[in-house]
């Protein structure tokens, strides 16, 4: 990850018409271009490959929109999908006639003893439906003029057909000409007609039959079955590779739209951005990439490319997420590394909270290829595991600043012992018995020897846990560090917009923005840190009721007058006031400087130094030098070309305005550091005293039975509460801070992101940019 971005340049490319497709997948594949569009007056439903595309967006949709099922049975698994049909229906009819002999059994007393009489009546026996009976029953009633005899029984099991979900045994007694008419009636009914056997030992030879028969069927069924599922199974597997084969194929046609015809048709011109570094890599390609590549000078200013890798992208993307640099400008991110992190600590300083966050991150890191193996449709769990890198710095800044406040679930921890000592106010005879009957509250005095030993070794020392003034001095404390963590940070942003002047070599930039900007904010709030770190130093416990009031001396200070308490220092008067008329005429000199100065220069004057960037090509391209100007009020040939002093000094001013109203506003906004962290801290503690000291205070038996629940719900209530939403808080306000008090004074966000065409980044990017 570089402090600058890439140095970029535009090359041409030659792509063979046979071998177009397969350049074009080898270098979505490299992600080292990003492609122009060279038809940019032709429209997307004239291109060339439009056929191609839409053929793509159809079996796209195919893949979305239908089951894998029907498409494997429609395509590749058709005539296994026809067998199975037919299978099911011979089992269907089998078990079919079992029933039907089953039931009928019955019935064939009765059609002896009717034959006795009437030799010629025959006995018919199906199924039907048994929506159908009563319609079918007066129908025979009517063709056969009452000389029938119909038995029917339901089935005792439901079939899988539609057709026959209810039987009925028909018994009918009609001479031979009627029964074409019966049969022709019986099949408009959906009848399914079976023969019955004669005699008894026919009917249990043909039921053994057809048990052997459903027998070896269902074992059919059951392996074509078996077959089926592995199938479906290996295509399951694939479904994920053909969706994006697809989307590549989709995404490779529309690169190739962007591509130009030579007149011949049989070369396609494309013309793509580049990093430099990466040229060689695509001049040494493998065959099937295009080895004619022409670096061709361009006054087009190019996209911002920032590399990144897995540790960086997450803080990439929160720089990013106020808009991209400009070519060749400063990038924060490498910064945001640290500052980021720090800020949110200062606000969510927990030693316990922090290890929390810290195991959570620790664990999405340690198993990551898991979960992009997995890949969660969760969007928030994916928004959570894509900061994890964020994620832990911010726990172990949390745990840092939670050793700085001595903080650890709204507990401290004593690991050093106290430098207060209790004992020597006996020894000095500043306590005694009755001090310790008759006053509910005591103070302990440093002014008496062996009281106070020194400063804690590290952070807050522990004994402030279980001072009633102590709010009162974390207040004062957090205040005081939260102006010095602002204004370091909004001057390290200033500072840093140097780097940006001196690269694009505009050095009137130094004396006319950058030198009047951090004059104006260290003169007056700067000045304002060094009071207290002056009070800090300059007064001790002896002399501290003595100690003045920063915020009235600073007040007086733009007044101008004298305080009416005691200075700080001698002279500190004459040095305001000074630091004031510094402050107050650097305003002039930020508002009208560069509108004058480009004014001056427009009209025939001399520079304060060079303003143009010469960057040369490669010494094997023949190609003339490029010619890159960056400074305002001059044209691409070196000679002045329109100047409007009217715009210029209208964002001038507004710039200046913002600058000046930012310094006090920011400086205030920090604030929130100190505001955040005490929210926290008291939530932290109420969640203790309100939940964990009820099962900590009970003393019976079953107090560590009652402790379990108690645990559960305050471990619940610290997790939903002050790790997820109140870290949330933090996260948003360290991102305000981070873009308007400090990416903001050297950071422009109006750029355009290096786009390669990547094909690591389907489908999100693609789809994020209208590819597919």
């Amino acid at each position: 990850m570089g402090f600058r971005s890439e140095e970029m340049c535009l090359a041409q490319l030659f792509l063979q018409s046979g071998s177009a497709y397969d350049c074009i997948s080898e270098l979505g594949e490299m992600g080292l271009v990003e492609f122009r569009d060279l038809n940019p007056s032709v429209s997307s439903f004239q291109r060339r490959f439009v056929s191609e595309i839409k053929r793509c967006e159809e079996m796209e949709r195919i893949l979305g929109k239908r089951s894998l099922l029907n498409i494997l049975l429609e395509v590749e698994l058709s005539e296994v999908a026809k067998n199975k049909e037919k299978l099911q229906r011979n089992l269907l009819e089998l078990t079919e006639y079992t029933h039907m002999l089953r039931i009928t059994h019955t019935f064939m007393h009765s059609r002896s003893r009717v034959s006795c009489h009437s030799p010629a009546l025959m006995f018919i026996s199906g199924l039907i439906q048994r929506v159908k009976v009563e319609a079918f029953e007066r129908m025979l009633w009517r063709v056969c003029k009452g000389y029938t005899i119909l038995s029917y029984a339901e089935v005792d099991e439901s079939l899988a057909d539609l057709d026959t979900v209810y039987g009925i045994r028909v018994l009918s007694l009609s001479l031979s000409p009627a029964h074409g008419i019966l049969l022709y009636d019986f099949h408009s009914y959906h009848c399914h007609l079976y023969p019955h056997p004669e005699t008894d030992e026919e009917r249990a030879d043909v039921m053994d039959s057809l048990r052997t028969r459903i027998h070896d069927l269902q074992n059919v069924l059951h392996r074509t079955e078996d077959y089926l599922k592995q199938v479906l199974h290996k295509a399951s597997e694939s479904a994920h590779s053909w969706v994006l084969q697809v989307k590549k194929m989709k995404a490779i046609y529309h690169i190739l739209n962007l591509c130009s015809f030579d007149v011949t048709n049989k070369c396609l011109i494309a013309e793509v951005w580049c990093p430099v570094s990466d040229l060689a890599n695509l001049r040494k390609g493998d065959a099937t990439v295009p080895s004619f590549v022409n670096r061709i000078p361009s006054s087009d200013t190019p996209p911002t490319l920032l590399r990144s890798n897995k540790f960086t992208s997450g803080f990439q993307s929160i720089v990013e997420a106020y808009g991209v640099g400009d070519y060749r400008e400063a990038s924060p991110a490498p910064y945001t590394i640290i500052t980021f992190p720090f800020l949110f600590a200062v606000m969510f300083g927990d030693l316990g909270h922090g290890s929390v966050m810290t195991l959570f991150a620790l664990w999405m890191v340690l198993t990551e290829k898991d979960h992009k193996r997995r890949r969660p449709g969760n969007q928030v769990w994916t928004t959570f595991f894509d900061g994890r890198y964020i994620i832990l710095m911010m726990g172990l800044f949390s745990i840092y600043t939670g050793l700085i406040y001595n903080d650890c679930f709204s507990k401290s921890l004593n690991i050093f012992g106290s430098a207060w000592s209790v004992k020597a106010m006996f020894t000095k005879q500043e306590w005694t018995n009755e001090t310790l009957q008759t006053n509910a509250l005591l103070t302990l005095d440093p002014n008496v020897s062996g009281v106070f030993s020194g400063p804690y070794p590290l952070g807050i020392d522990p004994i402030w846990n279980m001072a009633v003034n102590r709010l009162t001095f974390l207040n004062s404390y957090k205040m005081k560090m939260s102006v010095i963590i602002g204004v370091i940070h909004m001057s390290f942003g200033v500072v840093l917009s140097v780097f940006n002047h001196l690269h694009f070599r505009q050095k009137f930039k130094i004396y006319l923005l950058f030198l009047p900007e951090l004059l104006f904010l260290l003169c007056l709030f700067g000045y304002l840190v060094f009071m207290i770190f002056y009070k800090w130093l300059a007064f001790s416990v002896r002399d501290s009721q003595l100690a003045p009031s920063i915020l009235i001396h600073f007040i007086n200070m733009f007044l101008m007058q004298e305080s009416a308490t005691t200075p700080l220092y001698p002279g500190q008067i004459g040095l305001q006031v000074f630091l004031v008329v510094v402050a107050l005429l650097s305003v002039p000199v930020l508002l009208f400087g560069r509108p004058l100065y480009l004014y001056w220069l427009h009209h025939g004057g001399k520079s304060l130094g060079v303003h143009r960037v010469f960057r040369r090509v490669s010494e094997e391209d023949l190609s003339p030098s490029v010619v890159h100007d960056e400074e305002e009020g001059l044209s691409d040939s070196g000679g002045p070309r329109e100047f409007d002093f009217g715009d210029v000094f209208l964002h001038q001013a507004i710039h200046t305005i913002e600058y000046c109203l930012g310094c006090v506003s920011n400086t205030a906004s920090y604030l929130r550091l100190w505001a955040l962290s005490l929210a926290h801290a008291q939530l932290s503690e109420v969640l203790w005293a309100m939940v964990m000291r009820l099962g900590l205070r009970m003393s019976s038996r079953l107090g560590v039975l009652f402790l379990v629940p108690v645990f559960s719900v305050f471990a619940l209530l610290t997790i939903s509460i002050l790790l997820v939403m109140e870290g949330l808080s933090a996260f948003l306000h360290a991102l305000r801070l981070h873009w308007v008090e400090f990416q903001n004074k050297f950071y422009s966000g109006t750029g355009v992101k290096f786009a390669p065409f990547d094909f690591s980044l389907l489908p999100s990017v693609f789809e994020q940019d209208g590819l597919l």
